[in-house]
């Protein structure tokens, strides 16, 4: 693989751009000064606990000499344990890369606890722009830690089944689909279906959305914060994939290649997660990361980037989540789900997961 550098230097314009935008605010604030194109990376007043640790951290447990040379949870003996890959740019723009990057690495933890066996647990992003702008984000910006402390105390990340991408929260006026929505956290955002309903005119039926209270769903039983890189290489491969701020302004270019950038800003205004690492036949070790851009971004919507320096400030602040129990078998619902809204039966099973 041929090592790449990336432009060295930004012009003077856009660089006070993007300082303005590293001032932390609120998600509420003005778009034109926050608009999330420059930073989509801000720490709510919220969200004011940054860890829940239960267990011991893998970087007190293992020693560099008990890490391997290569590890990838794409390609663990030829099996991957990573879930689909995602865009947070469609249907339209939306600054959600935290929100991304946190479940994303979340259902890849998931996972690999189950194994890799059974249908993918994918995990609803819209249900943190709806229901965690206060504590983890909005697509005006937000924080990986931020996602795990709001899923951790409000119990619950329904699968992605439940509610749809929309790339929308409240406050969002960026096309008309999100400006006439309805982004407010209620029942119906959470998770809804819809069906249509027989009248007696015509088209003879009518639409209709409504929902389901009683749904499948994923928590998180721990999460903490990582820095550097050998605690990094301890946490990805003990329990699994990191969702890590970066600066994104060289990724805007990028055309494959290792990323060797010790120049540019370590400030950081974007999140993605680090599925692993490796390293070239002439000893380059760099990070595989995974961005939220779709897959024609990079190497399949995957970058490289050399480790141990912090390189575009990739391990200055990393954050990860460890799955507690998720729905296992779920309650049966009409195709309305009116049957699983204030249920009167007892909550359908739910899976720990051990590593």
């Amino acid at each position: 693989m041929v090592v790449t550098t990336r432009a060295k230097g930004v012009v003077l314009a856009l660089a006070a751009l993007v300082a303005l935008a590293q001032t932390p605010q609120r998600a509420d604030a003005n778009p034109s000064v926050q608009h999330g194109l420059l930073n989509e990376l801000v720490y709510l007043e919220d969200h004011d606990k940054f860890e829940h640790v239960i267990n011991p951290r893998p970087g007190d447990l293992l020693t560099a000499t008990e890490l391997p040379e290569h590890w990838n949870w794409g390609n663990v003996n030829g099996t991957s344990y990573l879930t689909k890959m995602l865009n947070q740019h469609i249907p339209q723009y939306c600054g959600s890369c935290w929100a991304h990057a946190a479940l994303s690495a979340l259902a890849d933890r998931i996972k690999i606890a189950r194994h890799g066996k059974g249908i993918d647990i994918n995990l609803a992003v819209q249900y943190l722009l709806n229901c965690g702008s206060k504590i983890a984000g909005s697509c005006f910006g937000g924080s990986h830690s931020g996602a795990y402390q709001f899923i951790h105390e409000s119990g619950h990340v329904p699968f992605d089944t439940c509610m749809q991408y929309e790339a929308c929260s409240s406050k969002s006026n960026f096309t008309e689909n999100c400006r006439v929505g309805n982004w407010e956290c209620s029942a119906v955002n959470v998770c809804r279906t819809c069906w249509v309903e027989l009248v007696k005119s015509p088209p003879f039926f009518k639409p209709a959305c409504g929902p389901v209270e009683e749904f499948p769903n994923a928590t998180v039983a721990e999460y903490g914060n990582v820095t550097g890189m050998l605690n990094m290489k301890a946490e990805i491969y003990k329990r699994g994939p990191i969702a890590c701020s970066i600066n994104s302004i060289p990724l805007g270019k990028y055309d494959g290649g290792i990323i060797d950038d010790p120049v540019s800003s370590k400030s950081t205004n974007h999140v993605v997660s680090l599925v692993g690492w490796d390293k070239t036949k002439d000893g380059t070790e760099f990070w595989i990361a995974r961005n939220s851009w779709g897959e024609y971004f990079g190497h399949s919507g995957f970058f490289f980037i050399k480790t141990g320096e912090n390189q575009l400030g990739i391990e200055s602040h990393c954050s990860w989540g460890v799955p507690g129990p998720f729905t296992r078998v779920n309650q049966p619902c009409y195709e309305d789900g009116q049957n699983c809204n204030h249920p009167s039966s007892p909550v359908p099973p739910m899976e720990a997961l051990q590593y």
